[in-house]
Parts: structure tokens; sequence; C-alpha cells
């Protein structure tokens, strides 16, 4: 067989994310998909396994297979930012852990979490008061306020669905998710509310309760989205989605 000369092109965009999803994650790259466009970004995702159900246990037990996780990203490819995409995952392990697991089989790239990115998001929007909705049962759902709490926020009430089958999260209905939150909004003086969860499908539910409630609504997978473009130097999503994407306010990197 002849060999036929070629020759070889950059990469397809200028800006690249790495991603390391929960195995039982089914919203969060649609969600990405929605938001950024490849032209601008090309988005890598690795998967970790993760429990069918969610408790503090399993949550831990990622630790040890993050890294793992992480090394099976395409290793050819730059990366501007990383992200270990799970909210209550964060809080077992902890921010800094994480970021010191997903980022050693790569290099010096700056890690973002759900948790992370929320923090940092509604800080930028002037965040005092917080509503917290989430999918999980007690024992997951407390250690999601508390990291809340301890990052400065006054949190005067958090509802969860008290689900944990993970199958069962992604297809909670958006009107349950309306409902939750408007009881938040209406029992509470609040500055914003955050719907945790990176399978949680909320990115639809974000614009229509902002209108009705007045408030900033600010979600995992939304806050996650906008924290890693400010982390590589991307300026604009595709489809902004609630105040926080569409005023995209600058983090002070």
């Amino acid at each position: 067989m002849d060999a036929f000369p070629y020759a070889l092109t950059g990469p397809m965009s200028e800006r690249a994310l790495g991603m390391v999803v929960l195995q039982t994650d089914e919203t969060i790259e649609q969600d990405f998909r929605h938001l950024f466009t490849v032209d601008e970004t090309l988005i890598y995702t690795s998967r970790v396994p993760s429990g069918e159900t969610v408790s503090p246990e399993t949550l831990s037990q990622m630790e040890t297979a993050l890294s793992d996780a992480s090394d099976l990203l395409p290793k050819a490819a730059r990366y501007d930012a990383l992200a270990y995409c799970c909210t209550s995952g964060t809080a077992m392990i902890g921010a800094a852990r994480v970021a010191e697991l997903v980022s050693a089989p790569v290099g010096a790239v700056p890690v973002s979490t759900p948790l992370t990115a929320a923090v940092a998001a509604l800080h930028a929007l002037g965040v005092k008061r917080l509503g917290i909705v989430s999918p999980y049962v007690p024992s997951v759902a407390v250690p999601i306020r508390t990291a809340f709490e301890t990052a400065g926020f006054v949190v005067p009430q958090a509802v969860s669905f008290g689900e944990e089958v993970e199958a069962n999260v992604v297809r909670i209905a958006a009107d349950s998710i309306r409902d939750a939150a408007r009881v938040l909004a209406q029992e509470n003086d609040l500055d914003a509310l955050f719907l945790s969860c990176t399978n949680l499908r909320t990115l639809d539910v974000i614009d229509d309760l902002e209108a009705e409630l007045g408030l900033p609504v600010v979600s995992s997978n939304q806050a996650l989205a906008w924290h890693m473009a400010q982390l590589a130097g991307i300026s604009r999503l595709e489809t902004p989605v609630g105040r926080l994407l569409k005023e995209m306010p600058a983090l002070g990197l």
C-alpha cells in the first residue's frame, strides 16, 4: 500500500473545556450543548462511576475514581478549564480536593465545580439571602445548605424533593421545580434562588421563574457554564439563560 501525503490542521476551536460527568447524569451535557457553540468552544467529557442512588456514601466513593476519569479525557487537547460536574459530590469531597484530583492527570488547568461556580456566581450577583431547591434526601441536602452558609450566605429556607434514585431526579417535572421555587419566594425574604443538581432539568424554567418572582435564579449547570466560561476567557454564551448568563458579570480574574 502506498503512503499518501497529508497535512495536519490546528484545533477546531480556540477554547476547550474538559468535564468529568457522573455516569448517571443525563442532563448536563445536553445543557452545555445548548449554551455553548462548537465554533467557539470544544467540550470533552469523561464519565466517573457513580451510584444509582444518591447518598453520602455513594458520593464520597467518587473521590477514588476522579483522577482516573480525568485521565480519560483526550490527551492531545489543550484545556482552558476543567470541571467535576456534581454539586453534592463537591460538598462531600471538598472543592479543593476535587480540584487536586481532576487536574492531576491534565496539568495546571483551572478547575470548577457546580458548587464552586454557584458560590462565585451568587457573590457576583450581590446575593446575601438565598433559597435552595434540591432533589436530594436530607443527608445530602443538608451539607449543600451548610456549604452555602459557610460561604457567607444566609439561607432562610431550603426545600428538597427527597429523591435518592438518580434515574428519577432527571425526570422530576418542571412544574414541580416551579412550585418549590414559588413556595420559597413567597415564604421568605430572598435575594435569589439556587436550583441544585446537575441532573435536574432546570434550564427551561429559569427565565420564567425570574420574570414571575423578580429574583435571580441560578442553577448548578447554568452557574458551571458561566464559571467555566469566565475561567476560559469566553465572553458570551450561545443561548444565555437567566440574569447570570445574560449579564455575564465578571469574576475579576
